[in-house]
């Protein structure tokens, strides 16, 4: 139940009542930031009182007067200068909690008009490692389907592989130039993985080398346009110039700055890349001779596009080993997908999209290529290279089309960084022109990992860190910890290593997780595993610790949990609210609905994150006032282990939506 949902549907009832459309002040219900002023609080009197010409008071009493609220609340509280503030019954809201005692969805109701979405997600590219960037799409996407399934959507997660692109020609021309046989025998998806980076590297070196001196040009026409902008900014403060002038200048001196700072950036790139090979003799000798590698490279991609059948078998024989070393990683971070198209089951689709779009007008040609132009974008979106070639944007629309024909969704969702928010923008409106603006498309964008230097986290050697290696060490610290603590337990009361091990995976992969999904998606953070593995603040294994206490108070009291929600399910027993931190802690547990529905309103999983964190702080401080196998009565103690039953199952069920194991002990 979505209590705040009720009490906003019985305001709009009222704000109706009295001439009022309550759309826009619905939104101004909120929960009090403070227990005293009550559980809510309506703020839309003051900004009613100014357009109807009236007191704020006089309108919040008018409100109230046509308030249905008996049943549910306390009688409203008018405050202050029109402050509307609620408070639910005590007794109602044991009522609430005591009908979640044997339902397995703690209360939550499915939507009333549940939707068909496709959610794109993860999409790596199998020819390379998975990568500590992809766990942001990946863990956003499992958490919103798990999510949105729960509510009662259809959904169909799709992972769009990358299995056809430019990588495919750089481990092609490695593999025929640099392939270690012995190396791709005992180990080949490591193989590949060099062969990549190694024809990258090359590929980069040359691309440097002949960028060098256009960019050492660029640095010194940069620098001195910011010098005789410095002068003229200098020259117009000494003569008194108006200060709008003064502004104008030093404006433009700000854009030269950055300007400059941008071409350095490049300069200094294409320098350490060039150094990167210069200072490595092994990797000089491999580039001797090489200086055509790139359009190798591009040559070996467009054979494999035209059905070469070398560049096919090869395709063939690597895609099943990159395949099955992506499934790992997947099954460690116990995620499923429904369907999993590369690219390559869209490429016979792609001649006949462009041929159509440019035969209905939608697209035309630009200086030798095919592009969709749109009225407000001097740019067109391309979906053919003047070589023929066809792009990410081609093989886009045409998987658009297959969904809307296979799936008839309703809102087609895509996790993907932000970087790519434009290539949405465009997509989104090429989308129209085929006739889907019936369908939601949403770009559900997101920050990136950062390092301690405040740069994307990568190697010392500069790569992407691999996310094989980071669900590796993570496990490792989860296991010192847990081993650690084994050690001061009493014997009979001591892990098996085999439970250890168990142990360490569930709270170190869960770590990493909930510190991704707890950030706001829009925002850059910074990683740091001391942090994710903190027994407290907002942590998976905070969270997962809450869990466990639970358990090990059902365990010490020998309870039978099955029985407790049982007599609270047929009304044997009563559920009362004595102490304010019970209290507290039952008004957070019937807060779950909503806090889903804050979730796909925008699709962010931190604000689930943010109502468990909040939902174990209230659990902590009613354990610390109100002891319960302890407690004064037998009432009082089956009142106490049922809130305790129905926090374990809440944290558990939350931390499931969010693809998050709990563990029994700690």
């Amino acid at each position: 139940m979505n209590v705040i949902k009720i009490i906003a549907d019985r305001f709009a009832k009222a704000l109706a009542a009295i001439g009022v459309e309550p759309e826009p002040y619905l939104g101004l219900i909120r929960p009090s930031q403070d227990p005293k002023f009550g559980d809510f609080q309506a703020n839309f009197a003051m900004p009613l009182g100014k357009k109807l010409g009236k007191a704020p008071r006089d309108v919040a009493a008018d409100v109230v007067a046509n308030f249905e609220y008996e049943d549910l609340l306390e009688t409203p509280d008018i405050a202050g200068p029109g402050f509307i503030n609620l408070r639910v019954k005590t007794t109602r809201l044991a009522e609430l909690v005591q009908a979640e005692a044997c339902d397995e969805r703690l209360g939550v109701e499915k939507v009333a008009n549940p939707r068909k979405i496709v959610l794109d997600y993860s999409a790596p590219n199998v020819a390379k490692p998975l990568h500590v960037g992809h766990i942001r799409s990946t863990m956003i996407g499992n958490s919103l389907s798990r999510i949105l399934r729960f509510l009662g959507n259809d959904v169909v997660s799709d992972n769009h592989l990358g299995d056809w692109g430019t990588q495919f020609g750089m481990i092609f021309y490695g593999y025929r130039n640099f392939l270690d046989r012995k190396a791709y025998e005992e180990s080949p998806v490591e193989e590949l993985a060099r062969l990549y980076r190694l024809t990258r590297q090359l590929v980069d070196y040359f691309a440097a080398k002949n960028d060098v001196d256009k960019l050492t040009k660029d640095v010194e026409f940069a620098q001195n346009a910011l010098n005789a902008q410095k002068k003229v900014c200098i020259d117009a403060k000494e003569q008194g110039a108006p200060k709008d002038v003064l502004k104008k200048a030093n404006k433009e001196l700000d854009r030269l700055a950055k300007a400059l700072d941008s071409v350095r950036e490049k300069f200094e790139g294409a320098k350490s890349k060039i150094d990167a090979v210069e200072n490595n003799p092994e990797l000089v000798r491999l580039a001797e001779g090489r200086e055509t590698i790139g359009h190798d490279v591009l040559t070996e991609t467009s054979k494999l596009h035209h059905g070469d059948e070398q560049n096919r078998a090869l395709w063939n024989e690597i895609i099943p080993l990159c395949q099955e070393e992506v499934d790992h990683i997947y099954e460690r971070l116990d995620v499923k997908f429904d369907v999993a198209l590369g690219e390559s089951f869209y490429n016979d689709r792609l001649g006949p999209l462009v041929e159509r779009l440019k035969d209905e007008g939608i697209a035309r040609e630009t200086e030798g290529a095919v592009g969709v132009f749109f009225p407000d974008q001097d740019a067109p979106m391309l979906i053919q290279k003047s070589d023929g070639a066809y792009l990410y944007a081609t093989t886009d629309l045409a998987t658009l089309e297959y969904r809307r024909d296979t799936y008839h969704p309703d809102a087609i969702l895509y996790v993907v960084d932000f970087r790519q928010s434009h290539h949405f923008e465009q997509l989104f409106e090429a989308a129209k022109f085929l006739g889907m603006g019936n369908v939601e498309l949403y770009h559900i964008k997101f920050g990136t990992v950062l390092g301690d230097d405040g740069k994307p986290f990568k190697t010392r050697a500069g790569d992407a860190v691999e996310l094989k290696g980071l669900l590796d060490e993570a496990e490792a610290r989860a296991y010192a910890i847990v081993e650690g603590n084994n050690s001061d337990r009493p014997a009979e009361e001591r892990f098996s290593e085999e439970e250890m091990r168990e142990t360490a995976r569930r709270v170190g992969i869960g770590a990493l997780v909930y510190a991704d999904l707890s950030q706001n998606r829009d925002s850059d953070y910074v990683f740091s595993f001391d942090k994710m593995l903190a027994m407290n603040g907002n942590t998976a294994t905070y969270m997962q610790y809450a869990y466990a206490r639970v358990r090990s108070i059902f365990a010490k009291g020998a309870v039978d949990v099955a029985t407790l929600r049982k007599e609270y399910a047929d009304g044997t027993r009563t559920l009362t609210l004595e102490m304010p931190e019970e209290r507290a802690l039952a008004f957070e547990l019937v807060g779950f609905q909503a806090a889903l529905e804050s979730v796909v309103r925008d699709y962010r999983p931190n604000f689930l994150t943010a109502y468990l964190y909040e939902l174990a702080n209230k659990y902590s401080s009613f354990f610390e006032k109100c002891p319960v196998l302890r407690a004064s009565d037998e009432n009082v103690r089956a009142n106490r282990l049922f809130l305790c039953d129905l926090t374990a199952r809440t944290i558990a069920l939350g931390l499931k939506l969010l693809g998050i194991q709990t563990v029994e002990r700690m």
